[in-house]
């Protein structure tokens, strides 16, 4: 019995956490410039595997562009508009209704009742856990319907808006992501790892186009565009890997 014991202990049985990890590891093809596969790329699970939560995500969506809202319009009240504080007439004995003042909201060039103000606070409070969830969640979404790309690397050597909209025609021979080239509406957002000038003004030109650090990634703009590309996704992931709290 000893024996039949130790050789079982010896013997090192995957548990049943790491046997689920391995199962729904999650694979991608990674291409080049010029739309050509050049390897695969293991995706986690935490950032491309979530179901969708359309509660989250609607919540944190609403939150942001309320929070992003500036409020313009503005109208005076009858204490802030201009004009003489007498009394059109007296009280009684005119025959006409009574009235206190011109600057009330009944008269011309008086002040506006219940009017917008521009000091009202539209602003509302997002949990950060709630925030990149909602991010997750819908790069997941986006993922699940093929409408994510990932780029190996975006690079240019200079300014130009013709190598840039070469590079949109090339990935564009891609299954699923043909309309990226030639769009009239904006339907592609594009990420790169770092600041790159060279890269912003040579698709800035483009108008269905729209390119932004990963650290400025957020559930508006994913939902804004159909097609999302991440370029040098290996040190992407890894920024986006940060967000996520360990316990």
């Amino acid at each position: 019995m000893t024996t039949k014991e130790n050789t079982t202990k010896d013997k090192k049985v995957p548990s049943e956490k790491k046997v689920k990890e391995v199962s729904n590891k999650l694979e991608t093809e990674v291409y080049n410039q010029k739309g050509k596969a050049v390897g695969k790329l293991s995706l986690p699970d935490e950032i491309f595997g979530l179901k969708w939560n359309a509660d989250l995500v609607h919540q944190v969506v609403v939150a942001m562009q309320a929070n992003a809202r500036i409020p313009v319009a503005h109208t005076k009240t009858r204490g802030e508009v201009s004009g003489t504080g007498k009394k059109p007439w007296r009280q009684k004995g005119t025959g006409r209704a009574r009235h206190g003042s011109k600057r009330s909201p009944i008269w011309v060039g008086g002040g506006v009742a219940h009017g917008p103000r521009n000091e009202k606070d539209y602003k509302q409070k997002i949990n950060k856990k709630m925030k990149v969830k909602a991010l997750f969640t819908v790069l997941s979404e986006k993922f699940k319907k093929g409408q994510i790309l990932f780029l190996e690397e975006l690079n240019l050597k200079e300014i130009k808006t013709k190598e840039a909209s070469t590079v949109i025609k090339d990935l564009s021979s891609i299954t699923g992501f043909e309309r990226i080239y030639g769009s009239k509406k904006p339907n592609l957002f594009m990420t790169v790892p770092a600041k790159n000038e060279i890269l912003k003004k040579s698709f800035s030109n483009i108008k269905n186009i729209e390119i932004d650090e990963v650290k400025n990634l957020n559930p508006v703009d994913l939902l804004n565009f159909k097609y999302i590309i991440i370029s040098q996704p290996k040190e992407s992931i890894a920024f986006l890997g940060g967000k996520i709290e360990k316990k």
